[in-house]
């Protein structure tokens, strides 16, 4: 079930987290805020992180939704940590628990290049990761750049005369979808914390990486 019965708090949470992801942006709906905090809940205890926290945590991580092709892009993490107190708050979280968990949240982004100050940290940063990877990371790439295309600035699912990137070419994935692995996406296995988190982004970088040889495949390149 989801939340977790396990954490009475984590609905009161949710309650107040849910109405804000109805956005018609796929790539951060609400269930990607549950595959999350589903992985939060399993990290945790490898980090020595509270449960309770994490969940809660994982539940208002992106509260503050800003566009990937926003200028202000790299503050999400900052801004979801500023509206996550009152949400805690209001779930009876006291001071010492807000204080953990803004501290995590602010220091999620990928883009902001931070390092986790403590346990809680560790579990976002690998929990979110990982949801960046694999067939579900691929669905939430191409939905992202769904979301970015307009009639004004179209985008592309790749480049026509180097789809892969391997000519030297300069990467823009605010164009052309494809460009998103090797700009982010195939570089977050690297930097998992923790061994199960890297276990898992290994299998789901195999898959990416298969992706793109079959992508390769059917354009003849």
């Amino acid at each position: 079930m989801f939340p977790s019965r396990d954490f009475p708090r984590h609905a009161v949470v949710w309650s107040q987290v849910a109405p804000r992801h109805a956005t018609g942006e796929l790539a951060h709906d609400q269930y990607h805020i549950e595959r999350v905090y589903r992985w939060a809940l399993r990290l945790a205890p490898e980090a020595g992180a509270d449960l309770d926290q994490a969940g809660a945590m994982a539940l208002v991580h992106d509260l503050a939704l800003v566009p990937k092709d926003s200028p202000d892009r790299a503050l999400g993490g900052e801004r979801s940590a500023l509206l996550a107190g009152e949400v805690l708050r209001f779930a009876g979280y006291d001071a010492s628990a807000m204080t953990a968990i803004g501290e995590a949240v602010r220091t999620s982004s990928w883009s902001r290049g931070l390092v986790p100050t403590g346990p809680l940290g560790v579990v976002l940063q690998d929990a979110d990761r990982l949801d960046a990877l694999g067939a579900l990371g691929l669905c939430r790439n191409l939905a992202c750049a769904q979301f970015m295309s307009s009639q004004e600035n179209p985008g592309r699912f790749y480049h026509p005369d180097d789809p892969l990137a391997q000519g030297g070419r300069a990467l823009d994935d605010r164009r052309q979808a494809l460009d998103h692995l090797p700009a982010k996406l195939l570089k977050l296995a690297a930097g998992m914390h923790l061994p199960s988190a890297r276990a898992e982004a290994a299998h789901r970088q195999a898959f990416l990486l298969a992706f793109q040889e079959q992508v390769a495949r059917e354009l003849l390149f």
